[in-house]
């Protein structure tokens, strides 16, 4: 299953629909009922507990925004989202980055492809004057990799998530207003 061209066809098909998405909640619906009618003999589920699927559970977070499988299990695959709405940019990019060591600890947990998937309808995520430290990732190299610190608050530059690949992206435009990408693993 190409995971990364199921969600981006899902793009295209908001755009000629002209669908609404106003929150985190309508986006993971919106894209859970165009998987359901989209892809055959696969089981489409919100925030199923990584424990349904291992008994290795030991993971950064505990629920799988959305999840595709099959019957016995064989086939899995896992769909993590952001889209955040109340600014907080570097706090949201940390965000995302943990969403990818997630993706990345349950591709090691047997799932076959894993993605990431953010959306976005602040420009501070994907540009800005301050290009260094995390903003690096998003707004200039536009891949996250190594150690990424945690940008505020106590634990800043001390706590961080160590991802084990380069992940790629490429900002892209849904309309004149918000932007996405998608990371798959």
């Amino acid at each position: 299953m190409e995971l990364k061209g199921l969600i981006e066809n899902f793009f295209k098909y908001v755009q000629e629909r002209d669908i609404e998405i106003y929150n985190e909640f309508s986006l993971q619906h919106e894209l859970g009922i165009y998987l359901r009618n989209t892809i055959a003999n696969y089981k489409v589920q919100f925030e199923r507990n990584v424990s349904f699927f291992s008994n290795d559970n030991k993971t950064i977070k505990r629920e799988i925004d959305i999840a595709i499988f099959n019957d016995d299990k064989s086939e899995k695959y896992a769909i993590e989202l952001k889209h955040p709405l109340n600014g907080q940019h570097p706090e949201q990019m940390y965000s995302f980055a943990k969403d990818i060591k997630f993706m990345e600890e349950l591709k090691d947990r047997g799932f076959n492809k894993t993605a990431c998937v953010v959306l976005v309808c602040d420009r501070p995520f994907y540009e800005g004057k301050m290009n260094t430290g995390i903003y690096n990732y998003f707004r200039q190299e536009y891949a996250v990799y190594g150690d990424i610190y945690k940008p505020t608050g106590a634990n800043k530059n001390s706590e961080f998530i160590s991802l084990t690949s380069r992940h790629e992206f490429r900002w892209q435009d849904l309309n004149d207003r918000s932007k996405f990408y998608v990371i798959e693993m």
